[in-house]
């Protein structure tokens, strides 16, 4: 089942523009085929050209085939197509100099070109939409689906924006050209990204490898990942810090899963042999799969269309239900004829539903019970309704040293309630490197008038200051508790959060991990509730961790 789509929180993404070049492919084609693809609407939605020896020449489009002349088309003809391009590479692909259009051939035993596929490459700038909040994270991205999905059209907008919007140190792996384009000039459509072409197919890993060692990337953009040596690269780099983006050979992450050769990308499968007591508490046979190690990429996108795309958040969550039987709940997101970008969230199944085990207990979000609390009563209706509390207030941050654009990422990424200012005055907060408040003693010298606190860092890496804005949010809201009224009544409607918490760990434990042996995940909660759930299971002597990030921590109870 579906919760309601929301809007996108930027409901006016860029407007899609689409650069295709198609003049400069229509060129070295046939003249019949240059007459039939004249006009404008021939032209919209065109996918590729196929010219077979001995058969009419074909335009392919989404749903529908159209023959283009009536003539078959002669060995002359493919090889005066052939001259015009210039020579095929080890894969059997070529390109047309500062643009995007791929022609790969079909030979025949002794090696002559008898067939040609002139796929339309096209530049689509403002398709990042659709991820634009992932891209924030830093976290390895993995793009999946069927050909001519538009992977390769997303790869090439994602990997403009990393390098223009967000300035990052991007590094294209360019092995069939198909990204940055043929020539040794890269397409515009990469923005400020750099472009490593690759001399043969099977080379890939090891320019991989050479990006990451010789040229410093933060970012490594890769096209069709489909090799286990190609694969244990792809971890080796991430093992390193480095962000990768990538496409991969399958649908959906189920195939993933089910290939031995990439299967790694998502963690990696491993049989587990099972004692007799606990096979018999998890109601399965003794043998079973589970997941071997994290995964090379944490965040995972399934294109089922250009306009729909399915997100898994949590890459290792999802594979750890796949493997148990149980369904992935990815958030769907769909692009409207108006562009703005609509979400939709499953909602948690049953077992039943998904056709499980009869025998297998149902999930939390599931259970009708009655809880130990008694719930507050309500007023009667001719009550007079009071003011809302107030809400706690937002944390302004000053940056001194550090780069507005990356504090402004960081807050976007965690979700803090936070403001980026650009003056210690309108700051409640000062962020500043060590280094720089010997060279700019006007700033100590400014937040020392004004009573602000300066927490200083050694370097603006990403995980320092994701660290350093936590805990100057979690001090301020202590402070504002403290001392201001409003804000600790605010703070005391969520005490019964604190109890709802706890009861929900207790039926989590009494009813599902303890009889059943299943691990369960909590609903998400504050830090302070999330420590008095997890003292609850260690007196049940049951394990505990915690998943999510910003305010979707949750925690995770396992059978001892």
């Amino acid at each position: 089942m579906l919760r309601e789509p929301v809007s996108s929180p930027e409901p006016h993404p860029e407007p899609q523009r689409i650069t295709d070049d198609l003049d400069r492919l229509l060129e070295v084609l046939p003249d019949v085929v240059q007459a039939s693809l004249a006009s404008e609407a021939s032209r919209e939605q065109l996918l590729e050209v196929v010219l077979d020896l001995g058969r009419v020449p074909e335009a392919r489009y989404p749903g529908r085939v159209l023959a283009l002349g009536e003539a078959p088309l002669q060995r002359v003809d493919l090889a005066a197509v052939v001259d015009r391009l210039g020579s095929f590479g080890g894969d059997n692909r070529a390109g047309i100099e500062r643009t995007l259009h791929r022609i790969s051939a079909i030979r025949n035993r002794s090696g002559d070109v008898v067939g040609l596929t002139c796929r339309v490459g096209r530049a689509v700038f403002g398709t990042v939409a659709m991820v634009r909040d992932l891209l924030d994270s830093g976290e390895s991205l993995l793009l999946m689906g069927r050909p001519g999905v538009g992977k390769t059209t997303a790869l090439r907008e994602i990997a403009r924006v990393l390098a223009d919007d967000l300035g990052k140190r991007v590094v294209v792996i360019d092995t069939s050209n198909e990204i940055a384009g043929d020539g040794d000039i890269p397409h515009p459509a990469i923005g400020r990204a750099r472009r490593m072409q690759v001399a043969r197919p099977e080379l890939q890993h090891q320019v991989m490898i050479e990006a990451v060692e010789n040229h410093m990337p933060e970012v490594i953009v890769i096209d069709e990942i489909g090799t286990e040596l190609e694969a244990q690269a792809a971890r080796t780099i991430a093992e390193r810090g480095v962000m990768l983006v990538a496409t991969a050979h399958g649908n959906e992450l189920a195939n993933l899963i089910k290939n031995p050769t990439l299967s790694d990308l998502v963690g990696g499968i491993q049989s587990v042999t099972l004692g007799d007591e606990e096979a018999r508490r998890r109601r399965t046979q003794k043998t079973v799969l589970e997941r071997a190690a994290d995964p090379t990429f944490p965040l995972a996108v399934e294109m089922h269309s250009r306009h729909r795309w399915l997100v898994h958040r949590d890459v290792a969550r999802t594979v750890d239900l796949l493997l148990r039987g149980q369904s992935a709940r990815p958030q769907i997101r769909e692009l409207g004829v108006d562009g703005r970008l609509q979400l939709q969230d499953l909602a948690p199944v049953a077992p039943a539903e998904m056709g499980g085990s009869p025998a297998a207990p149902p999930p939390l979000s599931s259970l009708t019970v009655r809880p130990r609390i008694a719930p507050r009563p309500l007023p009667p209706p001719d009550a007079p309704v009071g003011p809302a509390p107030a809400p706690l207030p937002v944390l302004r941050v000053y940056g001194a040293g550090i780069s507005r654009a990356q504090l402004e990422q960081v807050v976007r990424a965690r979700q803090l309630a936070l403001e980026v200012v650009g003056s210690v005055e309108l700051a409640d907060a000062v962020l500043s490197l060590r280094h720089q408040l010997g060279r700019d003693p006007h700033v100590r010298r400014q937040a020392q008038d004004l009573g602000l606190p300066i927490l200083v860092l050694k370097s603006a890496a990403q995980p320092q200051l994701q660290r350093a804005l936590e805990r100057l949010l979690e001090r301020h809201r202590q402070a504002q508790v403290d001392h201001d009224p409003a804000v600790a009544a605010a703070a005391s409607v969520q005490g019964d959060d604190a109890l709802a918490g706890l009861e929900e760990c207790r039926l989590a434990v009494e009813q599902v991990v303890l009889p059943h042996g299943q691990p369960v995940e909590l609903l998400p909660r504050s830090d302070r509730v999330r420590l008095m759930q997890a003292e609850l299971a260690s007196r049940y002597r049951l394990r505990t961790a915690v998943f999510g990030r910003g305010a979707e921590q949750r925690l995770r109870v396992f059978p001892a």
